[in-house]
């Protein structure tokens, strides 16, 4: 599936509930800079982690299949060779969009998605493309 501007503009403005795997209470990691902010634009963000309690305040969960909805979106901080397992967890989630942050980039997981008919962005920072759509006040 392409996935256009105006799809994306209109996903990101409808979506709830997002799931980051590879979330951390690391500052210096860009997947708690990116919760924070996802988190002040008022998604529900469910961190999966299972090095962490919590992440920035909010219950983080083992794996995907723990968290305890059906996530719009799973945005992915983990290396790319994690990325086809992660793909298969979100779509038996009933994930509806999966988002491998940059430099996150798997042809098998791409594959994995459109044979499910699930929308994957690969290797784009979420943040970057919020602010390049211009959707500062979703």
């Amino acid at each position: 599936m392409q996935i256009t501007d105006d799809f994306l503009k209109e996903f990101l403005e409808n979506a709830k509930n997002i799931v980051i795997v590879g979330a951390s209470n690391n500052p210096e990691r860009a997947s708690n800079g990116i919760m924070k902010f996802l988190m002040q634009k008022g998604y529900n963000c469910f961190p999966v982690n299972p090095k962490e309690e919590e992440v920035l305040g909010v219950k983080a969960y083992k794996s995907i299949s723990d968290v305890p909805v059906t996530p719009d979106i799973v945005d992915v901080f983990r290396r790319s060779e994690f990325a086809p397992e992660i793909v298969k967890e979100s779509i038996k989630k009933g994930a509806k969009l999966i988002w491998l942050q940059e430099e996150v980039y798997s042809e098998e997981a791409k594959k994995i998605a459109e044979e499910a008919g699930v929308p994957i962005i690969m290797d784009k920072c979420i943040y970057k493309e919020f602010m390049r759509l211009g959707l500062y006040a979703v």
